[in-house]
């Protein structure tokens, strides 16, 4: 078996096609070890690389080799102990200590240390982030469009001579050669023609100052033939191609936090840390999507990014104010048809008793008809509250509405997962 490695190297001396491959081959560990990584990991790190361990025996590559397997017969000279017919046993415990791959320590042997490899910030989120999409991405209208892709145009007389059309410019040569060529190959034939009968007469009848005459007019019309260019500047053809509007998806993401006086700072941490996780993975994978920010208590704002994660303002609990607000921004900025529209909100659950039918009112009625997935996630370590009860009956008739709970911060991941997995989309 041969073994081919590239080895040419890109950036920082490294073998960008080896890595890729390794990264493919070793897929597993390395997607459980990001995993665990998310669940430990601050705010702040959240975007930065990850060392990998992978045991040695998972590395080790299978080869052919001779060993003292299956059943031999041999003889060994100069042997006391055993005759021709006894059976030798095999050495308990296999051939030594050491041999295992776990890199434990031995007192008889030496151990294996694990592969451990580092892993770039890219690579971690590409890992983080597989196999999650916003569920139901559908295609609306392609307006304020960037992208663009070059489709072929036809074929033009001036272009790029790196897009010139060989068999077409090849194809027109050859009608001009054949057009211009033409009536003097026909007089050049009908020549010859002539002269063969002349020179087939009896030379007394035969008129030499004709043939002279014939013979002329032969070389003038060959000159003539083969001064015609077999290509010309005007035969050549390119081909044309035109920028042309790249589909793309348009898609808003409303992020809802309850900041009420229920919601502890460990709570909030948490919210904070799954909308991190959220907006991190909206703008790695779409270009074409806006989030807006809410944070609500008795009232809802819109706020940006940053008074979103960490301002400390706080008070009672309204939700119904939040779902209200997204309500009016999608009328006022969102319409349904120009625009794929998700929602994720967070709360304790904890909300006045009179305001929670409120809240599934407003999203029977109001927002689920017009957005392509809602997710609800409960930060709650205690026992559901009624906001939850009310959204259990809205789970149970839409399809494309989904709630999870968070009771620590190891949940917030597999949470995550659970509600951006792939799905087949709902008709």
């Amino acid at each position: 078996m041969s073994y081919v490695v590239d080895r040419r190297l890109n950036g920082k001396n490294k073998s960008t096609v080896n890595r890729q491959r390794f990264l493919h081959r070793y897929r597993k560990h390395i997607k459980k070890a990001v995993d665990e990584a998310v669940t430990k990991r601050s705010i702040t790190d959240l975007d930065s690389g990850e060392s990998i361990s992978i045991p040695r025996r998972d590395i080790s590559e299978p080869h052919f080799h001779h060993t003292k397997g299956g059943k031999r017969e041999i003889i060994h000279p100069g042997n006391k102990e055993f005759v021709s017919g006894d059976r030798v046993p095999r050495p308990q415990g296999g051939g030594g200590a050491g041999g295992s791959g776990s890199g434990d320590p031995s007192n008889s042997g030496e151990g294996i240390d694990e592969f451990v490899f580092q892993i770039s910030q890219d690579e971690f989120l590409d890992f983080l982030f597989e196999d999650l999409e916003l569920p139901n991405l559908v295609k609306r209208q392609l307006q304020g469009i960037e992208s663009f892709k070059y489709v072929r145009a036809g074929v033009v007389n001036d272009g790029n001579p790196a897009k010139i059309n060989i068999v077409r410019s090849m194809r027109q040569a050859t009608s001009r050669r054949i057009a211009l060529g033409a009536s003097a190959k026909r007089r050049l034939r009908a020549a010859e023609e002539q002269l063969k009968l002349l020179q087939e007469q009896d030379s007394i009848l035969r008129d030499k100052r004709k043939e002279d005459e014939l013979e002329n007019e032969i070389i003038k019309l060959r000159r003539r033939i083969n001064k015609i260019p077999f290509i010309d500047t005007i035969d050549l053809r390119y081909n044309l191609h035109m920028k042309q509007p790249k589909p793309t998806s348009k898609a808003v993401m409303f992020c809802l936090m309850d900041v009420s006086g229920s919601m502890n700072q460990a709570m909030k941490d948490m919210a904070k840390r799954f909308f991190i996780l959220l907006y991190m993975f909206l703008k790695r994978n779409y270009e074409k999507i806006e989030v807006v920010f809410i944070r609500h208590h008795t009232s809802a704002k819109e706020v940006d990014e940053e008074e979103f994660f960490y301002s400390r303002e706080t008070g009672g609990t309204i939700v119904s104010s939040a779902l209200k607000m997204m309500r009016d921004i999608i009328v006022d900025r969102y319409p349904t048809e120009d625009w794929n529209i998700y929602g994720a909100q967070a709360s304790d659950g904890d909300n006045w008793n009179d305001d929670s039918p409120t809240c599934r009112e407003i999203l029977m009625k109001d927002i689920l008809p017009r957005v392509q997935y809602y997710s609800y996630i409960e930060i709650n370590p205690r026992r559901h509250q009624a906001l939850w009860r009310e959204y259990e009956a809205i789970e149970a008739a839409v399809p494309h509405f989904s709630m999870q709970q968070i009771s620590e911060p190891g949940d917030i991941y597999p949470v995550f997962r659970e509600l951006f997995q792939r799905r087949p989309a709902h008709s």
